[in-house]
């Protein structure tokens, strides 16, 4: 397979099946920077999203430049010093069960594995963890909050429009990472962004141009085949 080079990832795909086939998770960007124009178009596709009786729950607030910096240094220091975190709602369940966890653990040690981390070195892990929260050097931050009190059905079309705004980034020939790592570091968003107390932190999205001499952008994790997670039911048996 021909390995992809900056010039060709950065074409818009051509079709809706390119668009989601190229697109996943980058976690390393070039400083090159994005159009505020861009931006808003990308946001406009977004919200093209389905959602219950067109309630259209979802809030974004976007970042560049030196706000961007200072809000990536100083939710960074608070890693690193090990302080501040707190969850607002619970991702993820406790424990994971199977095949969950098997799953997790191989993305994990694949993308460790791309960039040579081994088991154990925690200074490493800890150091590439830390990217998450400069963004992975991409130069724009989107915050997509919520309205406390909403239900799930809510949260269910805050996820339609986070998959249009990936597709709509690929289409323009641009690249994402949503980031829930942000969510545990909300106070220091909603203090830093002036964003109303009852909006809820759901994620951060990393978006700008893909760096492809990174090597951690040529890794991609394993997709089940639709045979391992959908039936067909053509008819119902009797009794």
């Amino acid at each position: 397979m021909t390995k992809e080079t900056n010039a060709s990832r950065h074409q818009p795909p051509q079709s809706v099946d390119k668009a989601i086939r190229s697109r996943r998770s980058i976690r390393a960007y070039l400083p090159d920077p994005v159009a505020d124009e861009t931006i808003s178009e990308i946001l406009e596709l977004a919200a093209r999203a389905p959602s219950g009786t067109n309630t259209q729950p979802w809030r974004v607030h976007v970042v560049r430049g030196a706000v961007r910096d200072q809000l990536c240094d100083e939710i960074e220091a608070a890693f690193l010093e090990g302080g501040q975190y707190s969850e607002e709602y619970a991702y993820a369940p406790d424990p994971w069960g199977e095949p969950y966890l098997t799953r997790r653990r191989a993305t994990g040690w694949g993308l460790y594995g791309t960039l040579g981390i081994v088991k154990g070195d925690k200074e490493k892990m800890q150091a590439q963890h830390a990217r998450n929260f400069r963004l992975f050097d991409a130069p724009v931050g989107i915050f997509v909050t919520i309205e406390r009190g909403l239900e799930l059905g809510s949260w269910l079309d805050i996820g339609l429009f986070l998959q249009n705004l990936m597709l709509a980034a690929r289409g323009k020939g641009l690249d994402t990472c949503p980031q829930q790592a942000f969510a545990g570091y909300h106070a220091i968003i909603q203090k830093r962004l002036a964003i109303p107390d009852e909006e809820m932190v759901v994620c951060g999205v990393a978006l700008g141009h893909a760096d492809m001499s990174a090597p951690e952008n040529h890794f991609t994790p394993a997709r089940e085949p639709v045979t391992a997670f959908a039936r067909f039911v053509d008819d119902f048996s009797a009794g």
